[in-house]
C-alpha cells in the first residue's frame, strides 16, 4: 500500500504511518501480542490517576461474533475478517470522589491512542469505530451501563488484502490526509 503522508514539521514516521485500514489479515494475534496491546493503553495519562478506561475484547470466534453483531452493517462488512474486536467504555465518575468525571472520555481516547501507537510499533494496525449499536452493548457485554459509557469499536491485527474489500471501500483503503497544521493549531488567540 502506498502511503504518500508528509508532514509539515519533524515527526517521527511512526505518526504518518499511523491509519485505519479495513483490509484485515483474519489470522489471529498471539495472546502477548494482544497483551502487549493493552499493557500500553494501561500506561496512558489521565486525569487524577482514575485510568477511567475498559476494553473488552473478543478473539475466539464465539466472541467474536456476538461482538461483530454490535457493530453496524456498514462496519460489520469489512471489520469480520480483523483477529480482535475491541470496545472501549469510559468510567462515568471519580472513583475517588463519586464525581462525574467531565474528562473520562478525553483519558480514554489517550489509552485508546496509546493502543494504536503500540500496535504500529508491531508491524499491526488499528481501526477506530462510532458506527456500533451503543444502545445494546452495555447491556450485550454485561457492563454496567450506569457506571460506564460506551465510547467507540475497535478493530486490530495485520493488513489484509484490500481485494476482499467491496468495491466502494476498496478506493477509500489509502492512507487519507490531514488539516494543514495552521488549522488545527494557533498560538495566542484563536486566528
Amino acid at each position: 500500500m502506498e502511503n504518500n503522508r508528509k508532514a509539515e514539521a519533524g515527526v517521527d514516521r511512526l505518526f504518518l504511518d499511523r491509519w485505519s485500514p479495513r483490509a484485515f489479515d483474519p489470522a489471529p494475534l498471539p495472546n502477548e501480542v494482544v497483551r502487549t496491546l493493552f499493557e500500553a493503553a494501561k500506561w496512558a495519562p489521565s486525569c487524577s490517576n482514575e485510568q477511567p478506561w475498559l476494553f473488552i475484547y473478543a478473539i475466539t470466534k464465539k466472541d467474536h461474533a456476538r461482538f461483530l453483531d454490535l457493530l453496524l452493517p456498514g462496519n460489520q462488512i469489512w471489520a469480520k475478517n480483523a483477529p480482535i474486536i475491541i470496545f472501549l467504555f469510559a468510567h462515568r465518575r471519580f472513583e475517588t470522589e463519586g464525581k462525574p468525571n467531565d474528562w473520562s472520555k478525553f483519558d480514554s481516547g489517550a489509552a485508546w491512542m496509546s493502543l494504536a501507537i503500540q500496535a504500529r510499533l508491531l508491524g499491526l494496525y488499528t481501526h477506530g469505530m462510532a458506527g456500533f449499536h451503543r444502545d445494546r452493548v452495555c447491556a450485550a457485554l454485561g457492563v454496567p451501563e450506569e457506571d460506564y459509557e460506551p465510547v467507540c469499536a475497535i478493530v486490530a491485527g495485520r493488513y489484509g488484502d484490500k481485494e476482499a474489500l467491496p468495491e466502494r471501500l476498496k478506493a477509500r483503503e489509502t492512507p487519507s490526509d490531514r488539516k494543514p497544521l495552521a488549522d488545527v493549531a494557533m498560538e495566542g488567540r484563536f486566528k
